[in-house]
């Protein structure tokens, strides 16, 4: 590995005005794609390269007018006409495309770096971080600051219906800061290199078991850019979100500290779900303040609540925000409601943590009151295809019905642990009186959905994948609206 040609984020901010054409190598990332329009819609000439191109986004890029090539036309004497290479995070440190970009004498760099120098240094960036939650919550902030005719920039790390999945807006730019690192050179969360000004911490505990030891590992990443923000808003529900609050809660008196959560004196309180909506209040400067919103289940009551922390703060009128707050629109594979199958109501949701399957399952439940929910959960992280989590599954998915775990014969990246247990995990589930079994392929999924099926029962299927194809097969086509 030779970074000789490795530009610090310093000198990428210092000799921005040097940059002129950028080239995105491994451009079609869900990251990568969304940077290359932002930093194009900046000023800058962007060009890319990819193994293939599929839509959405083959389709997002190429109409934006990004020129793009295939990587077999990419050599060296080709890349020698940019000012700046970004490598995706899919380039293996060991692959030879690393070599020759590291030989070309190109200044290069991660995704993560190019957008916070080249775009984000002079935006007034919100990072929605945490383990569950960043991309509704940016989602949120996004809606809520474009109802307060802010025009807000984003990067939101997930598909919404009619939207671009970035935008460079005006002075506002809310972007989904996840932990997961930036590049083979860059083994540093991408958050660490977005230039935030504000930091809202949703949530924090131990996933991305492939990368990191430790819940400990995770914190010493924050531990880089709490000291540099302006407002911190956190979720006070975690343990590991409370030890950084008191570890760094007034050491700087310039920072605007608030903790948020339904035990703590903002809220929110009060919190009452319907099939379509939810009423909480947030109490502000002795002030007792009502809010209705579209918006369903706790977590999500939650999640909003931290952007309308942030917007309190900002001085934004309350009967403004309370406005902006009232009709909010979610990210597909979130509580997504797919059809009826069989007299079963279709739900899709991305949930892949223990903690997300239990605040999943209660929102579906206080959204559809008294009907039997069946659930189909497919362990497909790396922290999930793992047995890190083995007895919290077991316990978050025996609060349905009925459980099939869909689990595909694909062996953990975990840093520790072996593989998850996907019969031992139906079996425990069972012993709790669950009809409960596993399955390994598409064929005995389909059986088990039509065996276990209850008209007028909840079909919730968790997967942040295709579920072993289910999402991908025809069983898309037989669902009824």
């Amino acid at each position: 590995m030779d970074l000789t040609n490795l530009i610090s984020q310093d000198d990428l901010i210092a000799r921005r005005s040097q940059i002129k054409k950028v080239f995105f190598y491994r451009i079609c990332g869900a990251g990568m794609g969304p940077a290359a329009v932002l930093v194009k819609q900046a000023g800058f000439q962007v060009e890319g390269a990819d193994s293939a191109f599929y839509p959405p986004m083959s389709t997002f890029l190429e109409s934006t007018d990004i020129p793009l090539f295939k990587l077999d036309q990419v050599t060296p004497e080709f890349l020698k006409q940019y000012d700046l290479i970004v490598v995706g995070n899919s380039v293996s440190g060991k692959a030879e495309a690393a070599r020759m970009i590291e030989k070309t004498g190109v200044p290069f760099t991660s995704f993560p770096s190019a957008l916070g120098s080249l775009v984000l240094k002079d935006k007034n960036v919100v990072g929605i971080a945490g383990t569950h939650g960043k991309t509704t919550t940016t989602f949120f902030m996004t809606q809520l600051l474009e109802k307060l005719n802010q025009n807000p920039g984003n990067l939101i790390g997930g598909i919404i219906e009619g939207r671009n999945p970035s935008e460079l807006g005006d002075k506002y730019f809310a972007i989904e800061s996840d932990e997961y690192d930036s590049a083979y050179f860059h083994k540093i969360s991408k958050f660490r290199l977005y230039e935030m000004k504000h930091l809202i911490l949703t949530s924090l505990e131990f996933d991305h078991a492939d990368i990191f030891a430790s819940v400990e590992k995770i914190e010493d990443e924050f531990r880089d850019v709490i000291p540099k923000m302006k407002t911190l808003i956190f979720n006070q529900e975690y343990v590991s979100s409370m030890k950084l609050y008191k570890d760094y809660y007034g050491k700087n008196p310039n920072q605007k500290w608030f903790l948020y959560g339904d035990k703590s004196e903002i809220g929110p309180h009060n919190v009452q779900t319907f099939e379509n909506g939810s009423t909480f209040s947030l109490k502000w400067n002795s002030e007792s303040i009502p809010f209705k919103s579209s918006i369903i289940g706790l977590h999500n009551v939650l999640n909003l609540t931290s952007c309308l922390v942030f917007l309190l703060s900002e001085g934004f009128k309350i009967e403004e925000i309370q406005n902006a707050a009232s009709n909010i629109g979610m990210v597909k594979r979130r509580q997504e409601v797919r059809g009826k199958y069989k007299g079963m109501i279709v739900i899709d949701d991305f949930a892949h943590h223990p903690r997300a399957i239990t605040v999943t399952m209660d929102a579906i439940r206080a959204q559809f009151k008294n009907k039997k929910i069946i659930t189909i959960f497919e362990p497909i992280s790396a922290t999930a295809r793992s047995s890190i989590f083995q007895n919290e599954f077991r316990d978050s998915l025996a609060a349905s019905e009925k459980v099939i775990i869909a689990k595909a014969d694909i062996a953990t990246t975990a840093l520790t642990g072996t593989d998850l247990d996907g019969e031992k995990l139906a079996k425990e589930i069972a012993s709790k009186g669950r009809n409960s079994v596993c399955v390994n392929n598409l064929n005995d999924l389909r059986n088990t959905i039509d065996a276990f099926a209850e008209p007028d029962a909840v079909l919730l299927v968790l997967s942040n994948r295709t579920c072993l194809g289910l999402w991908e097969s025809n069983f898309v086509s037989e669902l009824k609206a």
